[in-house]
């Protein structure tokens, strides 16, 4: 593969306050230092750690900003990283945006989210005959509204666009947000149909399929975690599914080998902010597949790429090469 990867959906300003601790409603927590804003959503976090971890790597923009100063904002930081082409982001509306509460106690994040342009991106705003890409990356379902509105034949609007993307030599690849099952269950499955690559967290896995991954303590029910991957690939996906959590990453190839790599365990003190944790793992896995890896190298790759982002506040200003990835890989481990 030499033509690169496209990531497509969600563009997000990510607003940042560091508080110490959440409070019970009705209660008061303290702002514990400055504001700070970055780039956020899938699009951006993707698409720049995967310029990133490989400078040289050819990357498409596909998605929404705003016709205002955060859309600007965006934009300029998409364009100081090496390879991404912003040919096709279009400009419309408002900036889609995120207030994040940061608990610097539990270094666990809320979120509150304004949808914004985003909410609009559809196929519409593909140029398919000008995109070069081997891989199409898109999320998050569920966040997306025209792309997760029904359609007729597919199911959505997001398994057609992902059908259009295959038919024309495009594998593709899907990331979800957390979302009440009942709502997961209806809307991802007509996308899995048409995905290659489908990589999610724990809950989301959770959700989508209905097989439990998580006690009444949220600790992963680590047995079950083979049959929900068999429930994703039941689904559609054609490649490889992954579910990846503070205890390793887990996944099913395309043969149905299941392959299972353990959480790095981290330094006391190393986390500094885990907003863009499952977007780097999710780069790392993708990047692997475009490289022709296999998937036990791309689990060791996404979890590698993980722990950089959490080395960082922020969604992605953390991330390393590859090489320099895999160091604190080895060096963790």
């Amino acid at each position: 593969m030499n033509k690169g990867i496209a990531v497509a959906g969600t563009t997000v300003l990510d607003i940042l306050y560091p508080i110490q601790g959440f409070p019970r409603p009705g209660e008061l927590t303290n702002i514990v230092g400055d504001m700070s804003r970055s780039t956020g959503g899938c699009m951006c976090n993707d698409i720049m750690d995967l310029a990133a971890l490989d400078p040289s790597l050819p990357l498409t923009a596909l998605g929404r900003v705003g016709m205002d100063e955060a859309g600007d904002y965006m934009l300029s930081r998409l364009r100081a990283c090496p390879g991404i082409n912003l040919d096709q982001v279009v400009r419309a509306g408002t900036t889609s945006f995120t207030l994040v509460m940061a608990d610097e106690v539990s270094k666990q994040r809320s979120f509150y989210y304004c949808k914004g342009a985003s909410a609009d991106f559809c196929e519409a705003d593909i140029d398919w005959d000008a995109l070069q890409a081997d891989i199409l990356h898109v999320g998050y379902i569920l966040l997306l509204d025209a792309l997760d509105a029904p359609d007729e034949e597919c199911g959505t609007k997001l398994a057609r666009l992902l059908r259009t993307a295959k038919s024309r030599g495009v594998q593709t690849s899907v990331d979800v947000v957390t979302a009440p099952g009942e709502r997961s269950r209806r809307v991802v499955p007509p996308a899995l149909k048409y995905t290659d690559y489908c990589v999610v967290n724990e809950a989301e896995a959770q959700a989508i399929t209905g097989v439990p991954l998580l006690d009444g303590a949220g600790r992963l029910l680590r047995a079950n975690v083979p049959d929900a991957l068999g429930a994703l690939k039941e689904m559609g996906v054609a490649r490889w599914a992954v579910v990846h959590c503070p205890e390793g990453g887990f996944g099913l190839d395309e043969n149905g080998a299941y392959v299972e790599v353990p959480g790095l365990i981290l330094p006391p003190g190393y986390i500094k902010g885990s907003v863009g944790a499952g977007d780097a793992f999710c780069s790392g896995v993708l990047y692997a597949a475009w490289r022709g890896q296999d998937l036990r190298e791309a689990i060791e790759l996404g979890t590698a790429a993980a722990a950089c982002s959490l080395s960082q506040p922020d969604a992605t200003s953390g991330m390393r090469d590859h090489a320099g990835a895999m160091a604190l890989y080895r060096e963790l481990r």
